[in-house]
């Protein structure tokens, strides 16, 4: 009896061929022949054209339609919440920042930040709203936030033609185009995720567009050589390049959808080097150079002019720039440094620069350090300040007609003389009248025993002593021009300071001093410390006997190409510096089945929080995995020399949601490489190219193998698509209340509680939704959730400046205040916002009526307003608490700076953050001394190679 051929994987006869492999047998070069003789060129046998701007009309009327439907599912309610959600912190303050020109730092790339920057300024936004907590109110300011949110809304509805034409770009039927469609429509963490401004709906469509147009590219050069160079063939070319150069330009995921589209490029060229047929040198160069400069050149030239537009916008100093170098912040208006002196000489008066910490100046205060010698603080402060000022005087003081001339004006009136290499001075600080100082003292921070304190020690008229004499010690290495490398000159001599009785070097490296420090960088002496942590130099200098004929300097303006390159390497470290923990993150492996979700907002018994269609997501997922197993059935077979890569749908399956699939992997495993935060929206992108290999499986499975029996009944794969849609619909309208902040029960809550890892609290919501029908205020409701905290970015928001020295700390006089270690517990709320004025002096003391309206009248007064964010928290019983203990540690858009984290910092991960009580308070000036509000900057440091 004759056996039966087996059949392919895919349904098809084929045949079986015992002994070796095809590629090992040795007839193998007739079979070539035949092979070659069948498929004279490079083209792909079974692709026909599909290109997606030559489809019948009805097709794009039901794209159209699909289109409608996702404007409805979109824009729902999109108003609601009508405060501030999750990362609206971050990406509605960078809008602010744009619109006033203020510059800032941030991890991400800047072309989806300045369109909602300009939506806004087109809606009337002005930048005079903040966005600094999560549940303030955009409504009394007059906030235009729906024209902001509908931004990220449409480029959310975009992705759901953006699927369509995919599909059928890689010759899917209709309906399952539909289907794909539709699945994105109602994904609900896609849905909820375009609702808000955020980065994520621009970065998905993005890569959407990108997928589509290299799809089709790849479909007219897999037509062959009649293809190669016709108008459809460059169009797709440079449309991949340009949504390429858009996709990296919103967030560097975009660098994965690089990585995908050059692994298939070059698999392309590979297969047409192989071409001798029809593919000749010069026409394998031709490709190559084509696709060099529509993949390489036009994508990067995209991304630099994003950053060139972002520089013309940002012109204003702001609480960024003290992330980047000196040179790049005088680029920025105000910053600019008159020209100096070029020559330093004892008696100068000077600001000293750490070289390897973004150039935080050496600074002192009144205040005293609370442990070790208790004296007065030297550390390392990022802004300009009078207290950065210091005078270099000789080891001793100069010689009158009667003896010494004894104070810090004791060289004014005499011949400037240099300070060379080698010289030992004395470093006074003329704010508070004390020297440079170390000794053999832990520091209270750094207790290590090669550290020693440095201090500023003594009084006016004291002459000091030997622990107050440093050395210069000029590195060579490092200065620029001989002269530098001999004397001292300002900006140009990179040199270090040598304690004279110790031997340690002034050193400063990436640890913040705690509160009673003002958390400023910490200042040390070391033995042995790393080279650039212990390099200086000095930026300003004036001394009287300078005149305006000496040599001056300035720091060289940088080009484009010079400030591009530098934000880069910040946004490189500070993006990999983002590793605490934060209450909503998640590592990759929870990804794929969706293990938990991210609180966005919570007020009134409602609710916003991230979560995926539990169907779409679960069934993309199995459809990746499902391919994986294919893959390596289908490799074994082939090994075993069975014949399925004879059959053309065989063939196509396994590239085309080959191609799919390695979209998902480079979108998906380059996470399990970060240390960094991470959370479930960073697996949006993969989760798209997972619902197109589900697509394309379906597609396979109805209506182009005969295998699972659809293909000869159509209606019933028909029948299997409508049904999973349907199926799909209802899960997402019972999820929906965590997407659109609606109105829902504990019951209903805890029925699609499917995981217990799924940490949305459904005893937060009421028992019934007539509990509902009172009108509520999203703002300020007299019940709330615990407020989620913002995902961090690359520096701290306005609302957290550096604190100020002493004598400029403001007082705080909240009786509601606990010690630090009170708990809050769901169950607390917040306070209603109010504010009230209130007055202080020069040194931050409070003022009554009294003393306020006598000096009105004396009128020798001037009057500064600073508003201040309080927060006062009570739990249900009415005993306060401590805001601090809710305060959120997280820098993923704009947050801390991740390498300059105070002693003992480490591990406090406060979940929730409350809302703020808002005083308005006014600095009085007296004749004392002129006010110094708080910095908007935030302290930046390089990162080191060591301590």
């Amino acid at each position: 009896m004759a056996s039966k051929s087996p059949r392919s994987g895919l349904g098809v006869e084929t045949h079986t061929r015992k002994g070796r492999s095809p590629s090992r047998s040795p007839n193998s070069k007739t079979r070539k022949k035949a092979a070659a003789s069948k498929n004279s060129h490079y083209g792909s046998e079974g692709v026909t054209d599909h290109d997606v701007l030559q489809l019948p009309v009805s097709d794009y009327k039901i794209m159209l339609r699909l289109t409608a439907l996702a404007f409805v599912v979109r824009l729902f309610r999109i108003y609601q919440p009508t405060s501030v959600v999750f990362d609206e912190v971050h990406f509605g303050g960078f809008a602010t920042k744009y619109i006033k020109g203020k510059f800032f730092m941030d991890v991400h790339p800047p072309l989806a930040k300045m369109l909602i920057a300009l939506v806004g300024y087109l809606a009337g936004f002005r930048g005079d709203f903040d966005f600094k907590d999560i549940g303030k109110d955009y409504l009394e300011p007059g906030v235009p936030y729906v024209a902001m949110r509908m931004f990220p809304a449409l480029m959310g509805i975009m992705a759901v033609p953006t699927m369509f034409l995919t599909l059928k770009a890689y010759g899917c039927r209709t309906s399952t185009a539909s289907m794909g469609a539709l699945l994105i429509t109602f994904e609900n963490a896609l849905t909820t995720q375009s609702r808000f401004i955020l980065l994520d709906s621009p970065l998905i469509i993005f890569t959407a567009l990108t997928s589509l147009a290299f799809t089709n590219f790849t479909n007219q050069h897999e037509q062959g050589p009649s293809k190669a160079f016709e108008a459809s063939w460059w169009f797709w070319l440079i449309l991949t390049g340009i949504f390429l150069g858009a996709t990296v330009s919103v967030k560097w995921v975009g660098l994965f959808t690089i990585a995908w589209v050059g692994s298939l490029t070059i698999l392309q060229l590979w297969v047409l080097l192989g071409d001798t047929r029809t593919v000749t040198a010069g026409i394998w160069f031709k490709h190559f150079f084509a696709r060099v400069l529509c993949l390489i050149v036009l994508p990067v030239a995209f991304y630099m002019a994003m950053f060139q537009i972002h520089f013309i916008c940002l012109v204003n100093p702001g609480d960024g720039d003290g992330f980047m170098s000196s040179e790049f912040q005088s680029t920025l208006n105000s910053k600019a440094m008159e020209d100096v002196p070029a020559d330093v000489a004892f008696g100068s008066k000077v600001s000293i620069r750490h070289y390897n910490t973004q150039g935080g100046y050496l600074h002192s205060h009144s205040s005293m350090y609370p442990a070790g010698s208790k004296q007065q603080q030297v550390t390392l402060y990022p802004h300009k300040d009078d207290n950065n000022l210091w005078l270099i005087e000789n080891n001793t003081q100069p010689l009158g007609d009667y003896g010494l001339i004894q104070g810090p004006t004791a060289w004014d009136n005499i011949t400037a003389s240099n300070i060379i290499d080698g010289s030992v001075i004395r470093i006074y600080h003329l704010a508070t009248h004390r020297r440079l100082h170390s000794h053999d003292v832990r520091p209270p921070v750094t207790e290590a025993d090669w550290q020693n304190e440095v201090s500023a020690y003594g009084y006016e008229g004291f002459p000091g002593d030997a622990n107050d004499l440093f050395r210069v010690e000029i590195v060579k290495s490092m200065s620029e021009g001989d002269e530098a490398k001999k004397r001292l000159r300002t900006i140009q001599t990179k040199f270090k300071l040598i304690h004279h009785m110790t031997g340690c070097v002034l050193f400063s490296h990436k640890v913040k001093l705690p509160q009673w420090g003002f958390e400023q960088q910490e200042v040390t002496c070391a033995k042995g410390g790393t080279l650039p942590n212990s390099v200086w130099y000095i930026e300003e200098n004036h001394h009287p006997m300078l005149g305006p004929d000496a040599e001056k300097v300035n720091y060289k303006r940088p080009g484009f190409l010079s400030k591009f390159w530098e934000l880069q390497k910040v946004m490189w470290r500070t993006n990999a510096g983002l590793v605490e923990p934060h209450a909503w993150d998640s590592r990759p492996s929870s990804w794929p089945t969706l293990l938990r979700g991210i609180n966005f907002w919570g007020i009134d018994h409602r609710q916003v929080y991230l979560i995926g269609n539990p169907l779409i997501w679960w069934s993309s997922t199995l459809a990746i995995l499902f391919y994986v197993i294919f893959k390596g059935l289908a490799t074994l077979r082939w090994q075993r020399s069975y014949d399925d890569y004879k059959n053309v749908n065989f063939k196509r399956f396994d590239y085309e949601l080959g191609q799919t699939v390695l979209g998902w992997a480079f979108h998906y495993f380059p996470f399990y490489l970060m240390a960094r935060q991470l959370f479930l929206h960073h697996y949006l992108p993969a989760l798209y190219f997972a619902i197109l290999a589900f697509c394309q499986i379906v597609d396979y499975g109805v209506n182009r193998v005969s295998l699972t029996g659809f293909r000869s009944k159509p209606i019933l794969g028909k029948i299997f698509m409508f049904l999973f849609v349907t199926l799909s619909i209802v899960v997402f309208s019972l999820f929906s209340p965590l997407i659109y902040g609606n109105p829902w029960t504990k019951n209903a809550c805890g029925r699609v509680k499917l995981l217990d890892t799924w940490d949305f609290d459904c005893n937060l919501f009421h028992d019934k939704l007539s509990e509902y029908d009172t009108p509520i205020d999203f703002v300020n409701g007299s019940e709330q959730l615990p407020f989620p905290t913002p995902a961090p970015q690359g520096q701290e928001q306005e609302e957290e400046p550096l604190p100020l020295p002493a004598q400029q700390q403001e007082q705080n006089d909240d009786p509601g205040q606990v010690p630090d270690n009170a708990m809050v517990t769901s169950a607390q709320t917040m306070e209603h916002t109010n504010s009230h004025v209130e007055y202080r002096d020069q040194d931050g003391n409070i003022l009554n009526d009294e003393q306020v309206a006598l000096l009105q009248k004396e009128g020798d007064v001037s009057f500064e307003t600073k508003y201040e964010t309080r927060t006062r928290i009570i739990d249900a019983q009415g005993h306060g608490a401590s805001g601090e203990v809710l305060k959120p540690q997280h820098p993923d858009a704009e947050g801390q700076n991740p390498e300059t984290s105070s002693k003992g910092d480490t591990g406090k991960l406060p979940i929730n953050q409350p809302a703020r009580e808002l005083s308005d308070e006014k600095f009085v000036e007296t004749n004392a001394g002129t006010p110094k509000p708080a910095s908007e900057g935030h302290e930046a440091t390089k990162r080191d190679d060591g301590i």
